[in-house]
């Protein structure tokens, strides 16, 4: 019987069915884009397949929480199909450049959309869309002449007023951090036994519930990411609460971001270059920001008219790698103050 030289597609589509798939390399298929993602289906495939609509290249996505992906991709090492690593938390983005799995890219496009501040300084990831973590208080029973910064929140006319997101999420975990790059340790963590010392009722889960709170009168003042307020307030806009822009040490308002990079193994790593930098270009910005009520990366394109009526906010210059940095030392903090 004549030898037959099975093709590419029949060799992986053969091995597939006997389950050897990961074993061989077949996942790599040279014309598919593979993205691991943090960030839900519904946020980032109306994306994607404008992308595949305006170039041809088609894409995959796998989606789970930060932590499981940058495992995930630490485990498959060299051989992971994964292009691009995109999600949400600057911490977890440098965590990820740190462990070795994501690699520098040049590219004169991203560096001229995306401030300096919002990138990773070795380029091996930057931000997409930026989230502010800032105050929201009640509009019955504070007056915003009485806010300023994130520190005043430990004062004592605070006291049984405020309400926290527990320390185990880590956007509070990037504020402490960005707040020990300020001030140092010391400082900072009298200003975290402040906030402890002025809380009216358990730390929650999520922002939501803590704004909930706000509306029911457990509290009178909070700390929330932007998106979670506009995510509220637009199915309950007559909410008795609003934002306010405060400041960290009195230079702006703690910034973090949801980004992305290429991946250290990338397959593609050219047509991942490529497509990371049409989604700094305008038309994503505009969809990546709008989606989740976030502000674009890009500073020449215009937030979502609800993201808008918030009135504009001078962020910290403060480079948000150093929430990665520094977080291992916020969480030490946090529970040397009794932040649970």
């Amino acid at each position: 019987m004549p030898h037959r030289t099975l093709s590419p597609l029949a060799r992986c589509g053969a091995l597939l069915a006997l389950g050897f798939l990961a074993l061989t390399g077949c996942s790599r298929a040279p014309t598919e884009l593979v993205v691991y993602s943090s960030r839900n289906e519904q946020l980032i495939k109306p994306m994607f397949d404008r992308y595949t609509q305006e170039t041809g290249q088609a894409i995959r996505f796998v989606t789970d929480d930060a932590g499981p992906l940058i495992e995930r991709l630490a485990a498959e090492g060299k051989n992971s199909p994964a292009d691009i690593l995109l999600t949400v938390d600057a911490g977890q983005l440098w965590q990820a450049a740190e462990r070795g799995l994501l690699q520098p890219i040049e590219s004169e496009i991203i560096k001229t959309n995306i401030p300096a501040h919002l990138r990773d300084p070795q380029s091996r990831w930057f931000g997409l869309s930026v989230r502010a973590r800032t105050i929201v208080y009640s509009t019955e029973r504070v007056d915003p002449q009485d806010l300023s910064g994130y520190e005043d929140l430990a004062d004592e006319r605070w006291r049984g007023r405020l309400c926290l997101r527990t320390s185990k999420s880590v956007y509070n975990q990037s504020l402490v951090a960005m707040m020990i790059a300020a001030h140092g340790e010391e400082r900072t963590e009298e200003i975290v036994r402040g906030w402890v010392a002025n809380l009216a009722t358990e730390p929650f889960a999520n922002d939501t519930r803590l704004m909930e709170a706000i509306v029911a009168g457990q509290c009178d003042v909070g700390i929330v990411n932007s998106y979670y307020f506009g995510r509220l307030v637009r199915d309950k806009p007559d909410l008795p609460i609003k934002l306010f822009w405060a400041t960290l040490a009195g230079e702006g308002v703690h910034v973090n971001v949801s980004g992305a990079g290429v991946t250290a193994a990338a397959p593609r790593a050219e047509a991942a270059r490529k497509f990371l930098e049409w989604l700094t270009e305008a038309e994503a910005q505009a969809m990546f920001a709008g989606a989740n009520l976030e502000y674009p990366a890009n500073p020449n394109v215009a937030p979502d008219p609800l993201v808008a009526a918030w009135g504009t906010f001078q962020p910290s210059p403060l480079n948000v790698a150093q929430a990665g940095e520094l977080q291992a030392a916020a969480v030490r903090l946090m529970d040397r103050a009794g932040f649970r």
